[in-house]
């Protein structure tokens, strides 16, 4: 294959410790339209868009009012409840460091709202690393659909075989893979290895792979064949 590139990075549950804050504030938004969802139920789908994960919950569409009025109540009780909570994982700035010092690229490709994307990578102190930033806003379907991943490699203009994407949910795996590219996967996102298996590496968090960084595909020496 041709030499890598370029990383493309999610952002929730791979560079900051949100996914449980997330979750939350949809149980807690759905609560209050009456409707009573399990934290597990909820949280087993983020990193789905809203737009997949409200129907696929309730069968009710963002495009419908009522769809449109607990999407809105989520952001507000996420950002007024929990961003103030969320950390980032250690070493995730050394990471990307060591990414950049290796002559990689990168971009973020999240399934978040473009308004809520730049507190999030401020809470990561990431953001001057960051070549170019992708989100819900700048594609019609989100993950697993591919097309934030395609709106990422079209903003860094490499093709998808000198690109990687860093994530940690199987949603992120098969946005990648459906946009012709190969993913390592982070356990911090509270994914387990079977989940994460067509992963072409998995790590415990950035910390991890950051330790591995020689001998993982992010290096010339590393592979990205699959494991």
């Amino acid at each position: 294959m041709a030499k890598l590139r370029a990383v493309i990075l999610d952002v929730d549950g791979t560079l900051i410790d949100s996914n449980d804050q997330h979750a939350q504030a949809w149980v807690d938004a759905l609560a209050e339209f009456g409707r009573t969802v399990d934290f597990a139920e909820i949280r087993r789908l983020i990193g789905k868009g809203g737009d997949k994960l409200l129907p696929e919950i309730t069968g009710i569409s963002t495009e419908d009012p009522e769809g449109q009025r607990i999407s809105k109540r989520r952001k507000e009780i996420f950002d007024d409840r929990y961003l103030a909570t969320i950390v980032p994982f250690p070493q995730v700035r050394e990471l990307l460091e060591r990414m950049q010092g290796a002559g990689l690229r990168l971009a973020v490709a999240t399934s978040a709202e473009k308004e809520q994307l730049e507190p999030l990578l401020g809470i990561a102190g990431v953001n001057d690393l960051l070549e170019d930033k992708t989100s819900s806003s700048d594609a019609e379907n989100s993950k697993p659909d591919p097309d934030i991943v395609q709106a990422a490699l079209r903003k860094l203009r490499v093709p998808p075989g000198d690109a990687v994407m860093l994530g940690d949910t199987p949603y992120d795996v098969e946005a990648a893979a459906r946009a012709g590219i190969k993913t390592i996967a982070l356990r911090s996102g509270g994914w387990n290895d079977e989940d994460l298996s067509a992963a072409v590496a998995i790590y415990d968090d950035p910390a991890d792979l950051l330790r591995s960084f020689d001998g993982s595909p992010l290096c010339e020496r590393g592979s990205l064949s699959n494991r």
